[in-house]
């Protein structure tokens, strides 16, 4: 099988990191429409098909799960115009889907990133997400330490409240993610793998390693 990315997918942002301006990025849009665009349209679509296989995904284009590659530069100090990575969001919803779980992904010459989990629930979400923690706690410990999610994810990772409820400070003190108030799971890969044939397997496989704490989550939201 051929592979979803030639080695100029990543070229192209190196070269565009020190020349992040339209004037070069309109010199190479052919080159980028041909080497990063159409590449990773394929293989988003790909692997949403992989992904319907077992999770519950929207019908729609590679463009409604896709960001773009501009940058949203009105409120930033930096003015560079463009991102130095593609990225996708796969879920129910699609890219602008803010409450369903999914996977979200980057690829770049940086790192291969993958996440999930949740990453911006709201306060009633939160609420029932630190109380079905406080009251199964040790079910949620053995998704955690299980041996594929460990070597995956590490830790489950979020901003942390400094106050919480008084009926949940003593269950917090048995487990401290009742302290937050995100919920969600990183694992990054070198980018050289981003190139080999196997990407959407390994995209795919790592997804599934968090499939239990996922589902954990799901019960209440």
């Amino acid at each position: 099988m051929a592979t979803y990315f030639t080695p100029d997918f990543l070229h192209f942002f190196m070269e565009l990191a020190p020349n992040n301006n339209k004037d070069w990025f309109d010199i190479n849009r052919d080159r980028y429409k041909k080497s990063v665009k159409e590449p990773f349209e394929n293989f988003v679509e790909k692997l949403i098909k992989e992904l319907k296989k077992t999770e519950d995904i929207m019908d729609g284009r590679p463009s409604d799960f896709i960001f773009r590659i501009n940058k949203d530069i009105r409120f930033s100090k930096d003015k560079s115009p463009y991102k130095l990575q593609m990225s996708a969001a796969i879920s129910k919803g699609g890219k602008k889907d803010m409450v369903n779980i999914g996977v979200y992904f980057e690829l770049g010459p940086e790192h291969l990133g993958l996440y999930t989990g949740v990453y911006m629930p709201d306060k009633e979400q939160i609420d029932r997400i630190r109380r079905h923690i406080a009251k199964n706690g040790k079910r949620l410990e053995a998704i955690l330490n299980e041996k594929h999610f460990k070597a995956t994810f590490g830790e489950v990772k979020g901003e942390k409240a400094k106050l919480l409820p008084a009926d949940l400070k003593l269950a917090a003190t048995q487990q401290p993610l009742i302290f937050n108030k995100q919920f969600y799971l990183q694992h990054t890969a070198e980018p050289e793998i981003i190139i080999e044939k196997d990407v959407l397997k390994y995209i795919a496989e790592k997804y599934k390693h968090a499939k239990a704490f996922n589902d954990f989550i799901k019960e209440v939201l």
